[in-house]
């Protein structure tokens, strides 16, 4: 297990260490790249050269790469286009947010999925798997933005139960506890959008998972030995069928450093989604860079835990 760690690691790092470059060349090979962002057309020779100098535009390509790859390497990211504030002080002040919205939206639909899978798997062929299986669909190919707007409609302008945006309400003072409800009640929108995408999905792994684990030797000899229904499908079927969800949902949880784009800006969720579509309209470089980056170490960083955890929910699996 431990060589198998080392392995991983070096083969992700030297994956990340690719990825830096290709974003890095990437970022400057845009249209309107750095320098074509910060210069004012107005601005004299000697005004365009001492900017150059301050964010080192005036060193090759490549001394600018080796420079911001050790900044970056002890957090370091440079300083925003717009703000002039720290990179590394925007992504840490909308981290939290966007850590919040995923951390419920995914438990929410990791229990929804696996009760939805299971339930189709083990009603398949009735009404319910298929009315289970056109709800699925549904998800899948509704977008989200546009699921976003029928629930602010729907939700905040039709009923006027549930805000629409924000984490608060704007001109009130809540004492500690109200205020952990408002900000709930602000939660709840994106929340349920957010789960809906992970649901549909994930519910169609889960059911998949479950018929072929259910067709497996192993499942007769338990029926044959009299295994009761409801230990047969907790014991024995749903370890072994989740090992394949296990993949899915650690990647989609690695995309968390990126935040949910789509759903933060409909609900304009201060989180890193919105950060990033902010960066992306006004052509942050900065902070475009460091969220790609972020994003990449969070994804292979979450693949290598779930390959870690096939060892756990399966004792039939080893690593060398």
């Amino acid at each position: 297990m431990g060589r198998y760690i080392i392995r991983r690691l070096l083969q992700a790092l030297l994956l990340l260490a690719l990825l830096s470059v290709g974003m890095f060349l990437l970022i400057h090979a845009l249209p309107g790249g750095p320098e074509q962002v910060l210069f004012n057309p107005r601005l004299s020779a000697a005004g365009r050269a001492a900017i150059r100098a301050r964010f080192g535009l005036d060193q090759p390509l490549y001394i600018q790469y080796l420079k911001w790859l050790g900044n970056a390497l002890v957090g370091d990211f440079g300083f925003s286009f717009v703000t002039n504030q720290p990179v590394s002080e925007l992504l840490t002040e909308r981290f939290p947010a966007t850590l919040e919205l995923f951390s419920f939206a995914l438990v929410l639909a990791l229990i929804l999925a696996i009760t939805i899978g299971v339930i189709s798997a083990v009603r398949q062929g009735s009404v319910t798997d298929y009315g289970l299986t056109t709800l699925s669909y549904f998800g899948i190919a509704m977008p989200v933005f546009l699921l976003g707007l029928f629930a602010q409609n729907i939700f905040g302008v039709w009923l006027h139960i549930l805000p629409v945006s924000g984490t608060s309400t704007l001109g009130f003072t809540y004492d500690p506890f109200n205020a952990f409800l408002d900000r709930f009640e602000h939660l709840i929108l994106p929340m349920l959008v957010l789960a809906v995408s992970f649901i549909a999905g994930w519910s169609r792994y889960m059911r998949a998972s479950m018929i072929e684990v259910s067709k497996q030797d192993y499942m007769r000899t338990a029926r044959a030995k009299g295994v009761a229904p409801v230990p047969l499908l907790i014991r024995h079927a749903l370890r072994n069928a989740v090992i394949p969800l296990i993949t899915v949902v650690a990647l989609d949880f690695g995309q968390v450093a990126g935040g949910a784009t789509i759903t933060e800006g409909v609900f304009a969720w201060p989180g890193m989604g919105l950060l990033f579509l902010d960066s992306l309209t006004n052509r942050d470089f900065p902070v475009l860079l460091a969220m790609l980056m972020i994003s990449a170490v969070f994804v292979i960083g979450f693949n290598l835990i779930a390959d870690l955890l096939y060892g756990v929910m399966d004792p039939r699996i080893r690593y060398s």
